[in-house]
């Protein structure tokens, strides 16, 4: 089976691979010259044989595409005009879905955000739930019943909200969030609708919460819709502290493709029986050279694929 290869925007987010030293100095860059910043950014895509993006936060977020091009027309017209398109977005930066959220404002979000995902031609709305807190911290929040149900009540509403714009929801299995371990996952799908809240695992992620991806994807074979392939080290055995550097600090456990644990002959097979199959979703966070990186992704599944 022929794959569409595609890659998270958060991929080309080393500075290095800009000549700059800080994110800071990127995104400085990117928002004073969009042109410069997404013609390399679609040049490298070529090169490496990736023809699909998920926009993100920073640089690639929807608003910033905005007021680079103007209009998600053409954005989607310049992508296609390179043989490139869009998949998703992820929707990183969206309001969070706390105990006293305002479900209005999360449910006009998504539907601009849907809106936009729509008519730049991709078809799928990535989100996560909220992070956990650090262990000890007081008070505790515990990921039970109560918890997946306001959740559940959330990711429905933003999943009725957005099928209007043809768009589907996924929501992804992020490390030290609530929706990690393998456990969090089978509590969260029991609690939604498979009509309105599909899955996006990601098989670094579930593996860092010492589950196994494949398992996962097989078991809910059926709500994946998108999957993110990354790879990892192995489970983080340490109780992180989960603050603004959270993300930063879960770097070190991921790696290149084919350098860590997953086993992508079984990942791939378990994404074969999947509604997502046709999208092959390679993620790296901030790669220095994104062309060898997304080379070696494209190797692994091909080889697991033969």
């Amino acid at each position: 089976m022929t794959a569409l290869f595609a890659t998270d925007m958060i991929t080309f987010y080393h500075p290095g691979f800009w000549g700059l030293g800080t994110m800071e100095e990127l995104e400085a860059f990117a928002s004073a010259k969009p042109d410069a910043f997404w013609d390399k950014v679609m040049n490298t895509l070529s090169e490496a044989g990736v023809t699909a993006i998920e926009l993100t936060f920073g640089p690639a977020s929807i608003d910033n595409v905005l007021k680079g091009f103007g209009s998600a027309k053409a954005f989607r017209s310049a992508l296609e005009s390179r043989g490139l398109a869009v998949v998703s977005a992820f929707m990183a930066d969206a309001p969070s879905w706390t105990e006293n959220a305002d479900l209005s404002a999360i449910i006009a979000d998504a539907e601009r955000r849907a809106a936009f995902v729509g008519e730049a031609g991709g078809s799928i709305l990535v989100t996560g739930l909220p992070m956990r807190r650090t262990v000890g911290v007081k008070p505790p929040l515990f990921i039970d019943a109560a918890f997946m149900s306001h959740a559940a009540a959330i990711a429905h509403a933003i999943g009725e909200a957005v099928a209007a714009e043809g768009i589907k929801l996924a929501v992804h299995t992020e490390s030290n969030s609530a929706l990690w371990y393998e456990r969090d996952i089978d509590l969260f799908m029991a609690f939604t609708d498979p009509r309105y809240v599909g899955l996006c695992p990601d098989s670094c992620h579930i593996t860092l919460g010492g589950g196994d991806p494949i398992r996962v994807a097989q078991r809910h074979n059926q709500r994946i819709i998108l999957a993110h392939w990354k790879d990892a080290v192995g489970p983080i055995t340490e109780n992180l502290v989960i603050d603004a550097t959270i993300f930063t600090q879960q770097q070190r456990f991921m790696v290149d493709f084919g350098a860590g644990v997953v086993d992508w002959n079984g990942w791939s097979d378990a994404m074969l029986a999947t509604p997502g199959s046709a999208t092959v979703l390679l993620e790296l966070d901030a790669a220095q050279d994104p062309v060898a990186a997304l080379d070696a992704g494209r190797a692994v599944v091909e080889r697991a694929r033969s």
